[in-house]
């Protein structure tokens, strides 16, 4: 038996589960979430405690120490002492193309994840920083990387390549490496529960403050909207999703603009919060309901360009089984479900409302019987299968 703690740094959050493993026992989970924002708060969760506390979070830095010190804490605590937790499984954004696999970290991993810095700005800092804290507060325990890169290795080269001169992918490594795949393959094996067929076609669709979405054949990744790092494709929270590359041109040699500055802009001011001044979907929402029309555009924006991806990847997947919608959003947003479903009855895709409308943490179809496409709700676990791939490792 191993007791695996999970830290999962996203860009403005921490998610984090206390997991014994075989048998798969949650011992403590919890969140840390708005880091940076005057809203910040930390959820925890064990058999002697619920806490939900709207605290003052600076950074990341703050929220993990938050986290160690309430896994230990003599009354609400998991763990006795700290030698209890045997690993760390670290979420790790961009693995470039030295990690196609999980990895016990030393000194050479960490320099590595410190140099693909520059294609995840927003990650793979918060995910280093998440490391070096664990080191410190847990000394003992084998500390692992398990990078969302790793699932999208199978994408053929048909798919990774970029259309520039061949010597960029032979000696720069420019390609599209994808993210979020722990949690695409999560949700992908999840939802062959639904499905009666070996052979299978799915899109898989991640919406958080990231978002991506991933076609999937026979549980292999062969297509996904983020490329060589994790702004392009869907509209996100703070990311712009695609855009003309010839804007980023404009902006620098007529606007004026620095290419930090146009690199800080595309990551950290545009998507949901450059539309409408609010990154988070709960608020947008609220404001579209009381008739903002720039949130109600922005959700109309938000959706059509899922439609799009879905179309594309129906086309490369010759088809499609069922479509999986997962993370905060995709879970929790009846609202943009049905946007993103309706209009779609050529794909055979049907959403049932009422079903649509009701809340629940537990797998669920939310189409109609008479659906062709069969439309899916499956709540993600990153945590649990890094997890599942950290006791793969040190056993």
């Amino acid at each position: 038996m191993k007791k695996i703690l999970v830290i999962n740094s996203g860009s403005s959050s921490i998610k984090f589960q206390l997991i014994r493993i075989p048998g798969q026992i949650v011992q403590a989970s919890g969140l840390v979430e708005r880091i940076g924002l005057d809203n910040s708060a930390i959820h925890y969760k064990s058999k002697k405690m619920n806490i939900a506390d709207e605290v003052p979070i600076p950074n990341h830095e703050d929220g993990l120490k938050r986290i160690a010190k309430l896994l230990m804490d003599s009354e609400r605590g998991a763990v006795n002492d700290m030698k209890e937790i045997d690993a760390v499984g670290h979420r790790v954004v961009h693995g470039g193309k030295e990690f196609a696999d999980t990895i016990v970290i030393d000194g050479k991993v960490k320099n590595a994840i410190k140099e693909l810095f520059p294609l995840a700005p927003l990650h793979n800092p918060h995910n280093y920083t998440g490391i070096e804290v664990a080191e410190s507060v847990f000394p003992d325990a084998i500390q692992v990387a398990v990078f969302d890169t790793a699932f999208h290795q199978t994408l053929p080269e048909k798919a990774y390549k970029y259309a520039v001169p061949n010597k960029f992918l032979d000696e720069d490594n420019i390609r599209v490496y994808g993210f979020h795949g722990t949690s695409h393959r999560y949700v992908a094996e999840k939802a062959l529960d639904f499905i009666s067929r070996k052979e299978s076609k799915l899109i898989t669709i991640h919406l958080g403050n990231g978002c991506s979405i991933t076609a999937v054949k026979n549980g292999k990744s062969i297509d996904h909207s983020l490329g060589f790092a994790p702004v392009n494709g869907l509209i996100m929270g703070t990311r712009s999703g695609d855009i003309d590359q010839s804007i980023i041109f404009y902006m620098v040699k007529t606007l004026g603009y620095s290419l930090e500055e146009v690199s800080e802009l595309l990551h950290k001011k545009s998507g949901m919060l450059g539309l409408t001044g609010y990154s988070d979907l709960r608020e947008i929402e609220e404001q579209a309901e009381k008739g903002n029309k720039e949130c109600q555009l922005a959700l109309v924006m938000n959706a059509y360009r899922i439609k799009k991806y879905i179309g594309a990847y129906a086309a490369a997947l010759n088809g499609v089984d069922a479509l999986v919608f997962t993370a905060g959003i995709g879970e929790n947003s009846s609202v943009l479900r049905r946007l993103v479903c309706e209009d779609m009855d050529y794909l055979g895709i049907e959403l049932e409302d009422y079903k649509n409308n009701v809340r629940s943490t537990e797998n669920r179809i939310i189409s109609k019987e008479t659906s062709k496409v069969m439309v899916l709700v499956i709540p993600t676990n990153e945590e649990l299968e890094i997890a599942k791939q950290t006791y793969e490792l040190i056993s």
